[in-house]
């Protein structure tokens, strides 16, 4: 029996320091974009001679949350695809080690990638999914998904809806809970309506940061005139203010949909059954923020699996995204997450 099913683009992210000038020069200026494959190969090849200084880790939000979870001690597989390459086994590598179960697809094209630069502090994302993306709804085994608790969708692949059509049709046939990470604004801001739609006909786990639910926001509202926020304390009044009772009304007199607002170092917000719950947590400041919202996801989703109350299940997440901070991406020792591991039990 698999407790969380993760379906996703199964990138390798690549964390190392950039001098700007030589992003820009490689036209890497947006603080996350998309890259073709080329361009992804073609700055692998120049980072050739500094490979001492670069950190690979397995990544893309659901083997993320997968891997996570397993090193929690829950049951947890992915789903994806790769390249037939070197990319590819360190990417099989990882999640063997940390626990997870392995479904994967070859794909024409080579491993994802994504790179995780930081220019002088800040990181800069610049993402290649490569035959990531080659993953349809004809590799997906309905006997995986029938064997699961609950399933995982990386919010990136909303894009090929036959996909995530049959993925939520079988899973909800079932009465298998599903967990959706909107994964960028952009995809917010494209597919906000999409979103309603799933959440009003499927057992629906929606997970945001602060900033893309300002967009799902928004984009109800349906006004010309957008939210313009950067103050996170500001962001967290603006939440509990005007967008809580909005989803809060999303969410009244059902199970699903549960909406859970992530807010970085100021804990998260919760609403479920027409109820708003909100769990503070501490500040630190983070090695890298990088996985950070795919641990919070993991763990929230363990501790319900679990059993555990709403209010456990994001404190738990609170703890294990600051455990996060600490390392580059999801690259942690399970040794780091023990204590946590023993909370949720059998």
């Amino acid at each position: 029996m698999t407790e969380l099913l993760c379906f996703g683009n199964a990138i390798v992210d690549v964390f190392t320091s950039a001098n700007p000038d030589w992003l820009e020069k490689q036209g890497i200026m947006a603080p996350v974009q998309h890259i073709s494959r080329e361009k992804a190969q073609q700055i692998w090849d120049e980072l050739g001679g500094a490979r001492a200084a670069i950190t690979l880790s397995s990544g893309g939000v659901a083997a993320n949350v997968a891997k996570i979870a397993a090193m929690l001690n829950v049951s947890a597989a992915f789903v994806g695809c790769t390249g037939g390459d070197d990319l590819a086994a360190i990417f099989e590598k990882e999640l063997r080690t940390a626990g997870v179960v392995p479904f994967l697809s070859t794909g024409k094209e080579k491993t994802g990638l994504c790179y995780a630069f930081n220019r002088g502090g800040e990181i800069c994302i610049a993402a290649s999914p490569g035959a990531a993306l080659e993953f349809t709804e004809a590799d997906v085994r309905e006997d995986l998904i029938a064997e699961a608790e609950a399933i995982v969708l990386d919010g990136y692949i909303l894009d090929r809806r036959p996909l995530v059509q049959r993925i939520l049709q079988l899973a909800s046939h079932r009465g298998i809970p599903i967990a959706l990470d909107a994964a960028s604004v952009f995809q917010i801001r494209e597919k906000t309506e999409e979103i309603l739609h799933y959440s009003r006909n499927y057992p629906l786990i929606v997970f945001m940061n602060a900033d893309e639910s300002i967009v799902f926001y928004d984009t109800i509202r349906k006004g010309s005139k957008k939210t313009e926020v950067t103050d996170e304390q500001e962001k967290e009044t603006l939440i509990l203010q005007d967008i809580c009772p909005v989803l809060k009304y999303i969410t009244e007199g059902e199970i699903f949909p549960i909406i859970v607002i992530k807010l970085g170092g100021r804990g998260a917000v919760v609403l479920a059954g027409g109820t708003v719950y909100r769990e503070e947590t501490f500040t630190i400041i983070p090695r890298n923020t990088v996985g950070a919202g795919d641990a919070f996801c993991a763990a929230f989703l363990a501790a319900w699996i679990r059993g555990k109350p709403i209010r456990e299940c994001a404190a738990l997440g609170n703890k294990v995204a600051r455990k996060i901070l600490e390392v580059p991406g999801t690259r942690i020792k399970s040794n780091k997450l023990k204590s946590f591991a023993k909370i949720l039990g059998k």
